[in-house]
Order: structure tokens, then C-alpha cells, then sequence
């Protein structure tokens, strides 16, 4: 493949991204707050803040970046993330505190499932085209994939143990805040990468 197959494979890449967290946000979303599982809706509002970071990398990719504009984006995106962390945290507090749990899990185990396929099968493609293209843009959005790897496992082992051992009600919000620890230090991945003077654009991660 030349260099210019693939840029455009990376922009697919990119661009399936972006669709990919715009579908298991509104769905991870919806089911969470029908369930009352606060794990599986801070994963599906942690998609949506992926969709912004998907397109900053889209925008670099299609040779529009302003690295100005790409840093005020990233520091802001950046505290999206360590808001949403808080948010999190503080109710899985509350739901500790109360006794809380949510029906079921299922729905949290299915969606987790598909996200660790899919974006491991991207973060694989997010590589190859990085190395092809010597691009630190590339490498840093693959780096954000893994990151959702990490939220999907979670999401995936804490939905896995309350289906099987319905008495550990606390699961899920124990779920949550690790989540919420995982997400946190991604924003704070972002804001300290976006504030750097080495700092050459797109999501930030892997910086």
C-alpha cells in the first residue's frame, strides 16, 4: 500500500470510530439508565467524549489541523473526561452508600463483549497504519483505543460477576469507580498532553 492508500484507511478508521461510539453511546446510555447501572451508563457517556477525541484525529488527518485549535479542543476534551470521572465517582458513592444495584447485567456483559472485539480488532489497524505513516497522531488515536479496551474489560468483568453471583450487589458500583479512575487519568492524559510544548496534535493519548 502506498502512503496515500494508507491516509485513507486511517481516515476509514477514523470515521468508523466515530460512528462505532456515536451507536454504544446511545445504547450503553439508554440501557444504563433503564437498569440503573451506573457502570454501563458512564461507559455510554464516556463514548460520546470518545467521539470528540475521534474527531480531532479525523481533523488532522484530513490536513485541516490548527495545532492552536487541536490544543484548546484536547485541554477541553481533556476536562470533559475528568468531570465525567467525578460524576461517576461520587454516584457509585452514593449507590454504595444506599445499597443500590441494578436488576441486571446483561446488557452491560453483550455491549462490553462487542466493544472488546471491535476495538481491539481497531486498535490493531490504528497500529499498522501508525507505523506505516510514521504518524505520532496515528499512534497517539491507537493508544486511545487501548484505552477503551481497558473500559470494555472492566465493563465486561464487573457485569460477568454480578450475573454470576447476584449477591455481590456492590459490583457494579465498584465497576464504576474504576471506570471513573480510568477515565479520570485519561483526561488527565489529554490536559497534560494539550498543555505540552511537544504537543503535536489530535486525542492526545499516548503522549
Amino acid at each position: 500500500m502506498t502512503p496515500a492508500d494508507w491516509r485513507r484507511r486511517a481516515i476509514r478508521l477514523a470515521l468508523a470510530t466515530v460512528a462505532y461510539n456515536l451507536v454504544e453511546g446511545m445504547v450503553a446510555m439508554a440501557f444504563g439508565w433503564q437498569d440503573d447501572s451506573l457502570a454501563l451508563f458512564g461507559f455510554g457517556a464516556d463514548s460520546f467524549i470518545e467521539v470528540a477525541s475521534a474527531l480531532l484525529v479525523l481533523w488532522n488527518l484530513r490536513d485541516h489541523g490548527n495545532l492552536v485549535r487541536e490544543r484548546w479542543a484536547a485541554l477541553r476534551i481533556g476536562w470533559l473526561f475528568v468531570v465525567l470521572a467525578a460524576g461517576i465517582a461520587g454516584g457509585a458513592l452514593l449507590q454504595l452508600a444506599g445499597g443500590a444495584h441494578p436488576p441486571t447485567t446483561v446488557p452491560g456483559l453483550v455491549i462490553s463483549a462487542v466493544s472488546l472485539g471491535f476495538m481491539a480488532w481497531l486498535w490493531r489497524a490504528k497500529l499498522a497504519a501508525a507505523q506505516a505513516l510514521d504518524s505520532a497522531t496515528l499512534a497517539a488515536d491507537a493508544a486511545c483505543s487501548l484505552a477503551c479496551i481497558q473500559l470494555s474489560a472492566v465493563l465486561f468483568a464487573g457485569s460477568l460477576v454480578f450475573l454470576l453471583a447476584p449477591a455481590l450487589w456492590w459490583v457494579d458500583a465498584a465497576s464504576a469507580l474504576v471506570l471513573a479512575a480510568l477515565i479520570g487519568r485519561e483526561g488527565q492524559t489529554m490536559v497534560r498532553a494539550a498543555r505540552s510544548a511537544t504537543f503535536t496534535g489530535g486525542c492526545g493519548c499516548g503522549h
